[in-house]
C-alpha cells in the first residue's frame, strides 16, 4: 500500500530503525539481509530528505528529523494494526495470536497461573510471555510492544486505560521453627529482626521499604534481598530471619513450605493492582477477549467487584 508515493511497509522499517538505532540490529528484527536493510534506509532518506541516521564513530545517531518523526510514525503502526485488528473476525479456537504481559512472578502465582490455563483451553494457540518489571517497562508500554501491564496503582502510565483488578494485604512470614517470635510479634522485634526484601531492577527500586521509612522514620535491617516474590517464603527457612509479604503468596507456600504467617506489627497499605493496556489497543478484538478472561478469572480467584475501566491523567 501506498500513500503520496511512500510504501506504507517502510514505516514500519522506519520504526524499527529508529528504535534499534542500527542497520544490522533492524535487518535482523525484520529478517532481511544488512544490504537489503541499506537499501530500505536509502529509500527513506530519499522519500524525507533526510539522512535520519548518520554514523558516529562505531554507533549510529539519530538525525534531529528523524526525532520529529518517531512518535508520529509509531503512532500510525498501531493505528494501522488496531484498525485491521478490528475489522477481522476473531474465533479464540482458532487465534495465533502471542501475549507479552509485564507482571511481578507474586501475580502469575496467584492469579496467571489459573487464568492462562483456561484460556489455553478456549484458545489453544495462543502464547504468553510474561516479562518482569525493569527499567525498559515505560518505553516497551508507550511504545504498545507489550499487551497488558499488571502492576500497583503507582506504577500506572499516564493516558493508558486500567481496570482495578483485586487487592492485596501484606502479612509477615518466618520460618516454623524460629524461636525468637512468641505468639504476637511487636514493632519493636519487627525492627530488630533481620529482614528480607525484594528489590528489581538495575537501580534496586524497594516500594516498601521506600513507604516503611517514610511513616515510621526509621529503617528495617536488610540482610537479603532477592529479585522476585517466591523465593521470599524459601529464604526465611532455617533462619530468624522475616519477609513482609502478599497475604495470598504467603498462604499459598504455607501448604507447602515450613513457614509461619504472622500479622503485621503496624498497619499497612492495602495493595492495588491494576491491569492496564495501550490506549491503540481498546478495538483489537483478541486483545479484549484476553482482557476479559484475566478480569473474570481475577472475579472468580478473589471475589473481587470490578469498577470501570479509567484512564489516569
Amino acid at each position: 500500500m501506498r500513500f503520496k508515493h511512500l510504501d506504507l511497509n517502510l514505516l514500519y522499517a522506519l520504526d524499527i530503525l529508529l528504535e534499534e538505532g542500527s542497520v544490522t540490529a533492524a535487518g535482523k528484527r525484520l529478517q532481511v539481509s544488512q544490504s537489503t536493510m541499506s537499501g530500505i534506509l536509502k529509500r527513506l532518506r530519499e522519500y524525507f530528505n533526510d539522512d535520519l541516521l548518520v554514523r558516529d564513530g562505531q554507533h549510529m545517531l539519530v538525525t534531529p528529523k528523524a526525532m520529529e518523526l518517531r512518535d508520529s510514525v509509531r503512532d500510525i503502526i498501531l493505528n494501522i494494526q488496531a484498525t485491521i485488528a478490528a475489522q477481522q473476525n476473531f474465533d479464540p479456537a482458532t487465534s495465533k495470536r502471542h501475549i507479552r504481559i509485564i507482571s511481578s512472578d507474586y501475580a502469575v502465582t496467584v492469579l496467571f497461573r489459573e487464568v492462562c490455563v483456561k484460556i489455553k483451553a478456549l484458545a489453544p494457540g495462543i502464547t504468553f510471555e510474561f516479562l518482569a518489571p525493569s527499567e525498559s517497562t515505560n518505553h516497551l508500554f508507550n511504545r504498545g510492544d507489550l499487551d497488558f501491564m499488571l502492576v500497583p496503582d503507582h506504577y500506572l502510565l499516564d493516558g493508558h486505560p486500567n481496570q482495578l483488578l483485586f487487592e492485596e494485604e501484606y502479612v509477615c512470614a518466618i520460618w516454623d521453627k524460629n524461636k525468637l517470635v512468641k505468639r504476637n510479634l511487636g514493632i519493636e522485634q519487627y525492627l530488630e529482626m533481620g529482614h528480607i526484601t525484594v528489590g528489581f531492577g538495575a537501580n534496586q527500586v524497594f516500594s516498601f521499604e521506600e513507604w516503611f521509612m517514610k511513616h515510621h522514620q526509621v529503617s528495617r535491617r536488610l540482610e537479603f534481598i532477592t529479585n522476585d516474590f517466591n523465593t521470599l517464603p524459601q529464604l526465611v527457612i532455617g533462619t530468624d530471619l522475616i519477609a513482609t509479604m502478599h497475604k495470598r503468596l504467603a498462604e499459598y507456600y504455607a501448604k507447602l513450605l515450613p513457614i509461619k504467617i504472622l500479622q503485621p506489627p503496624m498497619e499497612l497499605p492495602r495493595l492495588q493492582e491494576h491491569l492496564s493496556w495501550h490506549k491503540s489497543k481498546d478495538n483489537d478484538l483478541l486483545h479484549n477477549w484476553v482482557k476479559a478472561q484475566i478480569q473474570m478469572g481475577a472475579n472468580q480467584r478473589f471475589g473481587s467487584s470490578l469498577p470501570p475501566a479509567q484512564t489516569l491523567k
